[in-house]
């Protein structure tokens, strides 16, 4: 990993490859700290950075925003075209149409595309929601492959587009992200709501019909796939940054002399294990980092990841502070029915506390101090 010694000496031309909100982040992140260089963005998408949890959770239903504000850090914005290959020794970044970008700084924010599964739709991209949204407005018979949060939220959607939906999942509905408690009570909504489980791996799809492991079929006018995702890291493998395929960072977003990672292209250390966190607030915070790792080194503040999470689906609106799955009961702060609403608090053996609010209306402020102290915060104590 780079130490301030590993530096630059002049920290002139800074390029950011990837235009989502890590790149961005970066980018804005980059001008506050007071760099006043030449700063390129670089983006695959030919349109301009947006809300990526939007798509799910507001596009696909009721058509909301997912624009975000213009950006104010000036940089030369390189759109549609996409990192094809980098140069460590002769710091270039090159790109798919040709040329390449002379660095001095790198901030790698490649992001994550979704697992495939034969032609089935996938949502990541713009395009993807708004091709799922067309296609979700004629009402066809919905399959769902994946009971993550992406698959579930897909689900929901479909199913308020009027859609008969069923998922395929191989375990109950979010258990390995949230744990037994909060996966039964969003699984019970879904199952109100009208949605078919089908217990199963998926090993195949074509022509409208999913096999699964047991050698069972489902059938549907329109597949989904919400099978996970696949780190963008292919223009990197010969370019001696990435470590058994990963690209690792260390807790300041550090991957090589002059060049950090952000986002859900980084396995980054938490709690002692190296891995990815793919979440909006996550990578917002470590581009933060990052960012300022290329410009002051082992000066820069290292990555404490404090998760926030959020998700609507099927009537529940969830918001998260703290590291998920959580095992066992929690302890109820306020509310009696997490189905009408409810602040729920866990701990786990480290110490470290989760605050969940379900349908509760409360500041992310307040989640925090709920999630580090066990105990519903007025607004006073928050504000501390």
């Amino acid at each position: 990993m780079s130490t301030a010694a590993d530096m630059p000496t002049v920290m002139e031309r800074i390029v950011v490859v990837g235009n989502g909100i890590a790149g961005q982040t970066a980018c804005d992140s980059l001008r506050g700290a007071g760099f006043t260089g030449q700063l390129t963005v670089v983006g695959d998408e030919p349109v301009p950075a947006y809300s990526r949890p939007a798509l799910s959770k507001a596009l696909l239903t009721d058509g909301g925003s997912h624009e975000l504000a213009a950006p104010a850090h000036g940089a030369t914005e390189r759109l549609g075209v996409a990192a094809a290959g980098l140069d460590v020794h002769a710091r270039l970044v090159h790109l798919d149409d040709g040329t390449a970008l002379e660095f001095d700084g790198l901030v790698i924010a490649t992001g994550a595309r979704p697992r495939p599964l034969g032609e089935a739709l996938v949502l990541r991209t713009l395009d993807d929601a708004l091709a799922l949204r067309e296609r979700l407005a004629g009402r066809p018979s919905v399959a769902v492959v994946g009971a993550g949060p992406l698959g579930m939220e897909v689900a929901s959607a479909a199913v308020q587009a009027g859609c008969e939906v069923t998922v395929v999942a191989d375990t109950t509905p979010m258990r390995p992200q949230f744990g037994p408690y909060l996966s039964d009570l969003f699984t019970t909504a879904a199952t109100a709501a009208g949605v078919e489980l089908v217990y199963g791996t998926a090993t195949g799809f074509a022509a409208g019909t999913i096999t699964l492991d047991d050698g069972s079929r489902v059938t549907a006018e329109l597949v989904v796939a919400a099978i996970g995702d696949i780190p963008n890291v292919e223009w990197l493998r010969e370019s001696g940054v990435l470590t058994d395929g990963r690209l690792v960072a260390d807790s300041r977003g550090r991957v090589a002399p002059g060049i950090v990672a952000a986002g859900d292209v980084a396995h980054v250390p938490i709690r002692g294990v190296v891995r990815r966190i793919p979440l909006w607030n996550s990578a917002i915070e470590q581009a933060r980092i990052a960012a300022t790792a290329v410009l002051l080194g082992d000066a820069a503040p290292e990555f404490n990841a404090d998760p926030y999470f959020w998700t609507e689906q099927f009537g529940l609106h969830l918001k998260a502070v703290g590291h998920l799955p959580v095992d066992g009961e929690p302890t109820v702060l306020t509310g009696e029915d997490p189905r009408d609403a409810a602040l729920l608090h866990w701990r786990h053996p480290d110490g470290a506390g989760v605050a969940v609010a379900i349908n509760h209306r409360i500041p992310i402020p307040r989640l925090r101090r709920a999630a580090a102290t066990g105990e519903l915060p007025t607004p006073a104590k928050a504000a501390r």
